[in-house]
């Protein structure tokens, strides 16, 4: 054998191992979500099937999406990344991936294209509202309220939670200023075209804790989406905040005593980021589930389990009936006419840039 054959044979099998290397992927993935009944519909939605073609993989769940922008900082500080996919807020996902804490994504590269044959980035559309974003949900933040506790005259006007006179009792509000800031500039007066330039100013933010004083004492602050629906299934609180989804699965799966107030229902994107600084095997077995996970079909899948309404324009025509029900899921959604007749669609933009200020301000105000 001559040298130059001897040198091409060694560099050929060194390509093959690399590229072997490459594709050698990790078991283990820890997946952080939010808990209840949405993280349920993952778990069933996407982790389950992937699972079955996949069953070397084991999934670790961890319910810490809240705190996912300080815990990302406090692991890359450290340069110790313990998760694998983050699932988030639009404007948590921007902000992780301004400050380089997220990877970015080639969703036309590195996702699955349309059943339809449209592209990842054609499908998904304006949800893509960042290079490190993958979305996945169309959900609102809106409120539920206890059917026999508000009298003859059940509240269709989200300010409604600011009437403890007409609506005495306790309420239930995120422990967050988003959403909270919105209603209350709102229900103090100021219109909806205008509520973000007003919040972004000193004087409009002591606007709207002047209004939220009004309720302070009435209120329960919550943490978890699912705490609202377990307080108003014990009567403790007569209306409160969450997201639609874990509202649906009180009042359509558990046969609770609740109804929902669409008015003003804050729309938002939510979706999947990818920690930036993953080792290699980590990071091409949580893109091999990430391309699967939000395909067409797993997207529509989802829906089966909870009324959040899938982020693909592919996925839309294939929802279809709850999983265990047998109700027809559509009309749940809050993209649906019927429940969109007076939206505020959440400028993620806006949090991105204000959220780490207002958040402390907030805890500030708390705390007084």
């Amino acid at each position: 054998m001559t040298l130059k054959t001897t040198l091409a044979a060694t560099t050929a099998l060194t390509l093959a191992a690399t590229g072997a290397f490459a594709q050698e992927m990790s078991n283990d993935m820890t997946i952080v979500s939010w808990g209840g009944a949405y993280q349920n519909s993952q778990l069933k939605a996407y982790v389950e099937p992937y699972q079955e073609l996949h069953p070397e993989v084991n999934v670790v769940w961890d319910e810490s999406s809240a705190e996912a922008v300080a815990k990302l900082r406090a692991m890359n500080e450290a340069n110790n990344i313990t998760w694998d996919l983050v699932d988030v807020e639009a404007a948590d996902g921007i902000r992780l991936c301004d400050e380089g804490l997220a990877m970015e994504i080639d969703v036309d590269e590195q996702l699955a294209e349309g059943d339809d044959g449209s592209s990842a980035s054609d499908d998904f559309g304006d949800s893509i509202v960042s290079d490190c974003f993958v979305p996945q949900i169309v959900f609102s933040t809106t409120v539920g309220y206890r059917t026999d506790m508000v009298g003859d005259t059940p509240p269709s006007d989200i300010c409604a939670i600011f009437d403890t006179e007409t609506y005495p009792g306790k309420r239930a509000l995120n422990k967050r200023p988003l959403a909270n800031m919105e209603w209350a500039l709102l229900c103090d007066g100021v219109a909806k075209d205008d509520i973000y330039d007003v919040l972004a100013t000193d004087e409009g933010q002591t606007q709207a804790f002047a209004k939220l004083d009004s309720i302070k004492a009435d209120t329960v602050w919550w943490t978890a989406g699912a705490e609202t629906p377990q307080l108003l299934a014990d009567g403790e609180v007569v209306m409160g905040s969450t997201y639609n989804g874990r509202l649906f699965s009180a009042i359509a799966e558990q046969d609770q005593p609740i109804g929902m107030l669409w008015d003003a229902q804050m729309l938002d994107f939510d979706g999947w980021v990818v920690p930036d600084g993953l080792s290699e095997e980590r990071e091409a077995r949580v893109m091999d589930f990430l391309k699967f996970a939000t395909d067409t079909q797993r997207l529509a899948d989802q829906a089966k389990y909870i009324a959040y309404g899938p982020a693909r324009a592919s996925s839309a025509p294939l929802v279809s009936t709850h999983a265990e029900l047998g109700i027809e899921m559509a009309e749940h959604m809050p993209t649906d006419p019927a429940n969109a007749t007076n939206v505020f669609v959440t400028n993620y933009g806006f949090w991105s840039d204000y959220r780490d200020d207002l958040d402390s301000k907030f805890q500030a105000w708390l705390a007084q």
